[in-house]
């Protein structure tokens, strides 16, 4: 009688896709502010200009850093037909200088590493105003000034490092476990606001996590067995893009600042 190891050794031969399933989803979910200063958020970091020579000695540290993972797969904080035009112009060198991540960082790794991109992201709604209108008319306007000044603390921490420093070390910060689980406490505050039938915190929480599984969603459904990911996206979403990560059954959350450079 074949012994439970000699059963699987026999049934992975048989069938080779049998043991290509078994391969883990390596994904790495790099946080990152916006190097354009698109100006889409409650509160931005002002980046200085990404393509003077000194930041762009740093960015191609961060790519050469990145790389190490060697990544099968880049996906990026932009709509699938708009990475598809984009990435075609990078490759053949006619796109327009462009300041954002996604060009600089996104596009740059996945050239370097040979490795396909994808643009992953998917609008949603942030119902904010209810929440705002809810807390002044039940006498709540020192919570969310609260998690409000938390926020602002943190972009001023960024800036910080990013005029002193270089882009890593602000990435480094942004992409520690200890600040990402910061970074959630602004939405998990918002649950305080709202009472009985009225809920505007628990449904603005529940558009955020809309959002972010559905960018999930659109991550995993690209993915192959064996594939070795690198997602570039806003920190704010970080949080809950590596809960997801984490717990898909076949899949490893790889840590990024083991690859950014010191």
């Amino acid at each position: 009688m074949l012994g439970r190891r000699s059963v699987l050794a026999f049934l992975f031969a048989a069938c080779p896709t049998l043991a290509l399933a078994q391969e883990p989803v390596s994904v790495m979910i790099i946080g990152t502010f916006h190097w354009s200063n698109p100006g889409r958020d409650m509160h931005d970091v002002q980046v200085d200009d990404v393509l003077a020579p000194k930041r762009q000695a740093e960015i191609a540290a961060l790519a050469a850093g990145v790389a190490r993972f060697r990544p099968t797969e880049v996906d990026v904080e932009w709509p699938a037909d708009l990475v598809t035009q984009r990435y075609d112009a990078f490759s053949k060198g006619t796109l327009a200088p462009s300041h954002n991540e996604v060009v600089q960082l996104g596009f740059r790794l996945a050239q370097a590493s040979g490795a396909s991109v994808h643009g992953v992201d998917v609008d949603g709604d942030f119902p904010f105003e209810a929440v705002e209108a809810y807390a002044k008319g039940h006498g709540e306007d020192d919570l969310l000034a609260g998690a409000d000044a938390e926020i602002v603390d943190q972009v001023r921490h960024q800036q910080d490092l990013l005029k002193n420093g270089t882009m890593s070390q602000a990435l480094r910060w942004i992409n520690d476990p200890a600040t990402i689980r910061t970074g959630n406490d602004f939405y998990r505050t918002m649950l305080k606001v709202g009472g009985g039938a009225n809920q505007p915190g628990a449904d603005l929480l529940t558009a955020w996590y809309k959002r972010n599984f559905y960018i999930c969603a659109n991550i995993v459904q690209l993915a192959k067995p064996g594939d070795r990911i690198v997602v570039l996206y806003g920190s704010g979403h970080e949080f809950l893009l590596r809960q997801c990560v984490s717990e898909m059954p076949g899949y490893k959350l790889v840590e990024a600042n083991d690859y950014l450079p010191q």
